[in-house]
Formats: C-alpha cells, structure tokens, sequence
C-alpha cells in the first residue's frame, strides 16, 4: 500500500497541518517507507514460531519480573463514590454530553 501525494493532502487537511510543498513531498516519502517496512516484515512467514517474551530473548536468557496477580487495596468503592453527586448500582451518573 502506498499513499499518493493526495491522501498527503488529505491527511494534512484532517490533521489541520500546514506543510510546504517539499515538506509533503519528504513526508509522503517517509510514510511510504514506512509501510514497506510494514509489507516486508508482513511477508515473513512466521508459522511454527512462538511468540518471545521479551526482545532480548533472543540473545540472551531473559527472567521476567512477574509479580502474582492478586488485589493490592481493598474495595473502597463506596467510600470514594460517597462524595459523588450521582451514583446509581455502583456507577458515577455523568450529564449526557454527545447528543
């Protein structure tokens, strides 16, 4: 996939970004770099490999520093949903604001 100088122009226009001509032109290089990278590394086939735990696991033995999944602090819901306006089955009521 490879964007055209007109999808830089949209994209400009979204991003509300004001690029001079040579500035488009570097960046719709630099993106269309970027999405080959992407293509090349999609290319691969990865079938039969297991996924690394860490990056430098493939040159070194790497330990995880993994800590048991348990609760650290109580349920406190109660006490911080006290000072709320509005609270209704244990939720914070908010003003609708998309309409």
């Amino acid at each position: 996939m490879a964007l055209t100088p007109e999808d830089i122009r949209r994209l400009q226009h979204l991003a509300r970004l004001e690029l001079q001509p040579q500035e488009s032109e570097r960046m719709l290089t630099q993106i269309n770099g970027f999405f080959s990278i992407v293509e090349a590394m999609r290319s691969v086939d990865t079938t039969g490999i297991e996924p690394l735990p860490h990056p430098l696991a493939t040159v070194q033995e790497v330990q995880l520093r993994l800590r048991e999944d348990a609760a650290s602090e109580p349920n406190a819901r109660d006490d911080n949903q006290r000072s709320a306006p509005a609270v209704e089955r244990g939720l914070f009521l908010v003003p609708k604001v998309i309409e």
